[in-house]
């Protein structure tokens, strides 16, 4: 998917400054056209001058990157009204600050929210953007999805390396184990799903011949959230790319997915692709 429209969305906080720039980088990179609104924080009113505080981040983006960039007229927009406009975009780019609060604790991240009622892909900002993404990490399970995943990564950022990554579960061990099988079967089991693993790998990292130099992988063992955080920070990886299920409120809150806890926990950025997304 090369992109063609990018909304990007911001609170004027650090944050929000650093999706603004990202956004403009990839409009640059790809000659998409930019549109940036504003989102106050929950119970929040816009400031006074924000209307006019966006359109000068317009200007200044326009001028720097040389793109199509113009800024929402309206400033009192709510997470509906986003939605709404996100409906039009190829990628959405966030950047608000954190929510504080018992809010922020039970509830998602707004941009996962953004996910429930519109079907975009979602880069959550939380670094700088001094230049264009260097390393991409994208979680894989192997299905249909992770091509997709991979394909969408692939054509983001056209110069940079991505390492395919899967966490092997070890659910099934605590299993056998309340069942009472032996240690011994138990570690044919583990090296049964990791040879499979490994296979799988190979073959979905084949199927990119034509750009098999920019494509690495790795493995790890245990919670897929967890493990992919811990190869982040061994590979100092810019980007994370993770899939999300359709999901409730509810289920969202009561069974927190991989995608969740890689937004919450990750200190980089992190591209989040509803499943089922298509261009």
């Amino acid at each position: 998917m090369t992109p063609r429209f990018i909304l990007a969305v911001t609170d004027f906080s650090q944050q929000g400054g650093h999706a603004l720039a990202r956004a403009a980088l990839l409009c640059a990179e790809h000659r998409a056209a930019l549109k940036l609104v504003y989102l106050a924080q929950p119970g929040d009113a816009p400031p006074h001058g924000a209307a006019v505080r966006l359109a000068h981040h317009a200007l200044q983006l326009r001028q720097r990157h040389h793109i199509d960039v113009h800024a929402a007229s309206r400033v009192d927009l709510t997470a509906q009204d986003i939605a709404r406009e996100a409906a039009f975009a190829d990628l959405v780019v966030w950047g608000t600050a954190p929510v504080r609060g018992l809010r922020g604790w039970f509830a998602a991240h707004p941009a996962l929210q953004l996910l429930r009622t519109c079907r975009r892909p979602v880069i959550v900002v939380r670094g700088a953007a001094d230049a264009a993404y260097q390393r991409l990490m994208v979680a894989v399970d192997f299905s249909q999805v992770s091509h997709r995943l991979v394909e969408l990564s692939l054509a983001l950022q056209p110069d940079a390396p991505v390492e395919l990554f899967h966490a092997v579960s070890t659910a099934n061990e605590g299993k056998l184990r309340y069942a009472e099988v032996s240690e011994r079967a138990i570690q044919l089991y583990r090296q049964e799903c990791q040879r499979y693993a490994q296979d799988r790998m190979i073959t979905l990292a084949d199927s990119y011949d034509a750009r098999r130099n920019r494509l690495s992988s790795s493995m790890g063992r245990g919670d897929p959230a967890r493990q992919m955080l811990v190869q982040q920070q061994n590979t100092a990886a810019d980007l994370l790319v993770v899939g999300k299920h359709p999901a409730s409120w509810l289920s969202d809150l009561v069974f927190e997915s991989v995608a969740q806890r890689v937004v919450r926990d990750a200190r980089t950025d992190v591209l989040v692709v509803p499943h089922g997304f298509a261009p």
